[in-house]
């Protein structure tokens, strides 16, 4: 049976929207990916945080991974978009003897990947600057 063919662009964009879930993992290398399921658990960890009203540092605490995983997730959507089409090819399609061409799609969800994660990482370093020099108070 032929492996099926990994499409760079499909990977990009599942890195930009659910790169947090490891969706772009479980595309790419499968079910057996330690570091898709990670991922994943971390999301259903603060899912059920958030449900069951947990004291405010258990809160925390599942917030800060899921950033982790969040900008974990943008990288490797920039480091996927960003990989020439020949090396992604020798390394996640040298059984099914296609070839990638991907085109403006790949530059501009790596520009909209860029946009969103540098949004975030400023709001998230004012958030964290309004936190500490008014000593956790919300406003």
């Amino acid at each position: 049976m032929t492996p099926s063919h990994k499409n760079k662009t499909f990977s990009t964009l599942l890195a930009t929207l659910f790169g947090s879930l490891g969706a772009h993992r479980f595309y790419l290398y499968g079910k057996k990916d330690y570091w898709a399921w990670v991922s994943a658990l971390i999301f259903a960890a603060l899912f059920v945080a958030v449900m069951a009203q947990l004291p405010q540092t258990l809160f925390i605490i599942f917030l800060a991974l899921f950033l982790i995983s969040f900008f974990a997730g943008l990288i490797a959507a920039l480091v996927i978009g960003l990989t020439p089409d020949e090396k992604w090819d020798g390394q996640h399609n040298t059984a099914t003897g296609r070839t990638s061409n991907s085109g403006w799609a790949v530059i501009l969800l790596v520009i909209l990947t860029f946009a969103l994660g540098s949004t975030a990482l400023i709001a998230a370093i004012a958030r964290a600057f309004d936190l500490y020099l008014t000593g956790g108070a919300f406003g």
